[in-house]
């Protein structure tokens, strides 16, 4: 009786384009708020009088609770639905930049950068799942990798937005108005994404649970956790170690090519509109090898960065390198998009994310130890970049073509069940 109720209405919002929008523009905000405190570094410093490594701990705080975020938002994300998840996060994670502002001390400053990443960890999985809901099967590729492109202009328009705030208001005041821009957002998609209620089939009803161990123990899911750990390796560790590395080991001087500096995320971004599309026009039915394809590209180049002795050199082998890195990471989430039940999405992705943020944490620690274990050379470095990438070539190999079908089979029966 109580399934039979259950299954009489249903939300839904079936706004493609106004979701894609919407979860674009919140992506930005996220990384503007993200991005925030690593350019407001400098002045929280002076003001609390804290040393280069305490800073340190306070820009790791984020990225802790962040990771260790990841599993849970996307658990809770099956649990409560995406459109609600997506509004407690946002709304979380403005209003504790807004309480950045307020930090009285470092004590504080921390605990709130830790609850900040908490609310900002629930919502990759939320914005990815509900992309997945609201596009069809054959627009849920592009509009995935199309998704994953805002995570490049976001990192590359934060610093132009936020650095003159700062300047201009000082570093509690920018944290004050980026927080209020979200919470200003968050009220404009709850309208927005306002669902209707709609007659469900009574078979929905056996669409809408799948067991946490039936998750865990997913060997795919696990297979896409490593390729994304070896990919977000790469950029995680270039992003980090890169400038020091033209500084020290080039001896080239940043300010004076600081018109290339933007340019691998640019082409990053454009890797990332363009492998949705590369996937169904050219790789349709051969999806992993788009993802080892690229992959193996990436590694090329990259030790081809390393090898090559000019400036144009190194600079135009790190922008190939990361155009085929975030083809290879796009495809990947695109993949994944088209082979998990939206019932389990959030869950499954939960995973592969946490996977990408590990590969955060754990690549810039280990790139510098190794660093100062060689006596200041970059050798070993970039040997584990070039595995890291290599792992990620090799473990998309091991998809197994069978499994492949039999998951978009499960898919497509699902969503036509849903029709």
């Amino acid at each position: 009786m109580e399934n039979s109720a259950l299954s009489n209405v249903q939300t839904e919002t079936k706004k493609p384009k106004a979701t894609f929008i919407l979860i674009y523009i919140a992506y930005i905000v996220c990384f503007l708020d993200r991005s925030a405190i690593n350019i407001a570094l400098s002045y929280i410093g002076k003001d609390f009088n804290l040393s280069t490594t305490t800073l340190g701990v306070v820009a790791s705080a984020f990225f802790f609770s962040y990771s260790l975020m990841q599993i849970p938002g996307g658990w809770l994300t099956d649990k409560f639905g995406t459109r609600n998840t997506v509004i407690v996060a946002i709304t979380m994670w403005s209003i504790f930049t807004v309480f950045t502002g307020f930090a009285w001390s470092l004590g504080s400053l921390i605990v709130i950068r830790i609850l900040f990443g908490l609310g900002e960890g629930a919502f990759p999985s939320a914005s990815l799942k509900q992309v997945a809901e609201e596009f069809s099967y054959k627009s849920r590729s592009q509009a995935t990798s199309g998704m994953i492109s805002s995570n490049y202009v976001g990192a590359a328009i934060a610093p132009v937005i936020i650095a003159p705030i700062i300047a201009s208001v000082g570093w509690r005041s920018a944290f004050h108005l980026l927080g209020i821009i979200g919470i200003v957002f968050v009220i404009v998609y709850f309208f927005v994404m306002k669902p209707k209620q709609k007659k469900a089939k009574a078979t929905d009803s056996k669409h809408t649970k799948v067991s946490w161990s039936q998750v865990l123990t997913n060997k795919m899911i696990w297979q896409f956790f490593i390729v994304v750990f070896g990919l977000s390796s790469v950029t995680k560790g270039l992003d980090t170690w890169m400038p020091t590395y033209l500084l020290q080991a080039r001896h080239i001087n940043l300010a004076g090519v600081a018109w290339m500096v933007p340019l691998p995320s640019i082409a990053a971004g454009i890797g990332a509109i363009a492998s949705g599309f590369i996937m169904i026009k050219w790789f349709d039915g051969k999806e992993k090898w788009l993802i080892a394809l690229t992959s193996l590209l990436a590694t090329v180049f990259m030790f081809g960065m390393y090898k090559a002795t000019s400036v144009g050199a190194v600079i135009t082998f790190e922008v190939i390198t990361y155009f085929f890195k975030s083809i290879a990471f796009s495809s990947s989430f695109a993949f994944f998009a088209r082979l998990m039940t939206k019932n389990a999405y959030g869950s499954s992705i939960g995973i592969v994310n946490f996977g990408g943020q590990l590969a955060g944490f754990i690549a810039p620690i280990l790139i510098g130890f190794l660093v100062q274990l060689f006596g200041g050379s970059y050798s070993a470095a970039f040997l584990f970049l070039v595995v890291a990438a290599g792992v990620a070539f090799i473990t998309s190999l091991t998809f197994n073509e069978k499994n492949i079908e039999k998951y978009k089979e499960n898919v497509v029966a699902s969503q036509e069940s849903e029709d």
